[in-house]
């Protein structure tokens, strides 16, 4: 019988095999696998957990971030109507103001017109009284005259005021 290298390759490998099985080292090695799965599961587990914290304030921010959002529409919109409103009521008490320095200064043109108008009367009531005197001193000498010059004033004098 002739006996080759792999016939003792093989009682090698089965004498091998004996002695890992004999010591058990398999049970070692499912145990350390079994470990590492374990193990493995509860990384993924905590993974899975994670994620699902990080998504919850993701979408807790997102409504923060929706909420901020719509107040700020809100701000910008309430600023809007109080500007408008300011704008009208700005307007209105700028007219109002406007309309009565107006009548004011129509009043004080009026009374200025009118003192005007009574101091020119006044100048030509003096002015005229004057002349006709004057003319009526030399025109008419005498009772008669002095009658017809104060007859005269009083009649300039009515008629002019």
């Amino acid at each position: 019988m002739h006996l080759d290298n792999t016939f003792f390759a093989f009682v090698a490998l089965v004498i091998f095999l004996g002695i890992v099985f004999y010591v058990g080292a398999h049970k070692k090695i499912a145990v350390a696998l079994d470990d590492r799965g374990a193990k493995i599961a509860k990384d993924l587990d905590d993974a899975r957990k994670l994620r699902e914290e990080a998504q919850a304030l993701l979408d807790e921010y997102k409504r923060k971030r929706g909420d901020a959002e719509l107040e700020a529409k809100s701000i910008i919109e309430q600023a809007k109507r109080e500007a408008e409103s300011l704008a009208v009521e700005t307007r209105t008490k700028l007219t109002d103001i406007l309309a009565r320095r107006t009548k004011q200064a129509e009043q004080k043109i009026s009374q200025a017109e009118a003192a005007a108008v009574k101091e020119v009367r006044a100048l030509t009531t003096d002015a005229a009284i004057k002349a006709a005197g004057k003319l009526m001193g030399e025109v008419t000498i005498g009772p008669k005259g002095a009658k017809l010059i104060a007859d005269s004033i009083s009649a300039v004098k009515s008629r002019l005021n």
